[in-house]
């Protein structure tokens, strides 16, 4: 029975996205940029979405680690094609090296303003130590609303919220920061939950009340502060051959609601922003 209602609610939230058009058509594609540390499952996430949509689990992306390494280096903008319709949807991934604890390792921090405003074409190889500028021959100097970020997802291993050094704390503080500074919408997804029914209740609808997640959620509130409505629980499609309806709920809550964030993100963009491609936030040169 529960499994007849997860897969109904399922398709509901397919329909629903499936229909989705961004604000006022300001652009066709909403960008979605992940980020966070190694290994927390950023490349996974992306996997997910392309798997319920593709009705089958997919691995487009690299997924993995050795824990100090980043098995993306490149930045890869993927778009996700509906397998029901064989259209693509209105909005695209951006997947990123990972976060590292370290000064030298995983991406770059100074990259990221160069992200935000639509500066980094897709396939840039990163440089741990050295940020992209201007003078790269693939940089876009003068990116439009479509080339930019329009929502960052930041993507935490719950299972390691607790133990986050003060060095990647800071990191996706001053990350979060530049965020802020340009207006972006933003989400936190906490990947990795192992227990998916005492996430979900039995109506679906709430997916981060429990109490095995709730300190999680607070401390992340606290570390970043983000609403706790904005602190979203997946699972992630990386050990199953056939696609789970309950996993598939928590993936698409999410993506909705980053789409929902997003709305409001291209409301509130002042009237120059809409109609020309001056940058919205500075980025270092």
């Amino acid at each position: 029975m529960r499994i007849t209602e997860a897969t109904q609610y399922r398709n509901k939230l397919l329909s629903d996205l499936r229909a989705y058009k961004p604000y006022a058509d300001l652009v066709s594609e909403i960008r979605i940029l992940l980020l966070g540390p190694i290994g927390s499952g950023k490349s996974s996430f992306f996997n997910s979405v392309k798997s319920v949509f593709r009705g089958h689990p997919t691995q487009q992306a690299i997924v993995g680690s050795d824990g100090t390494t980043s098995i993306t280096e490149q930045y890869r903008i993927y778009s996700i094609k509906d397998g029901e319709h064989r259209q693509y949807l209105p909005f695209m991934l951006c997947d990123t090296m990972g976060l590292h604890d370290s000064e030298g390792g995983g991406l770059c921090v100074d990259d990221i303003p160069h992200i935000l405003k639509g500066c980094v074409p897709d396939r840039y190889q990163f440089d741990p130590c050295k940020p992209i500028t201007s003078k790269h021959p693939t940089y876009i100097k003068s990116p439009s609303l479509k080339d930019r970020i329009h929502c960052v997802a930041y993507v935490l291993d719950i299972n390691s919220i607790d133990n986050l050094s003060s060095t990647m704390v800071a990191k996706l503080k001053q990350i979060h920061k530049e965020v802020l500074n340009c207006g972006i919408a933003h989400v936190v997804l906490l990947t990795k939950v192992n227990n998916y029914d005492e996430v979900l209740e039995v109506n679906f609808l709430n997916v981060n009340k429990s109490t095995t997640s709730q300190k999680q959620v607070m401390n992340v509130n606290k570390i970043l502060g983000i609403p706790i409505f904005n602190i979203l629980i997946i699972g992630n499609h990386t050990s199953k051959w056939e696609s789970d309806p309950e996993e598939d709920i928590l993936v698409l809550s999410a993506l909705r609601q980053m789409l929902r964030v997003t709305d409001d993100f291209l409301e509130d963009l002042p009237e120059e922003d809409t109609s020309n491609s001056t940058p919205f936030c500075s980025a270092h040169q």
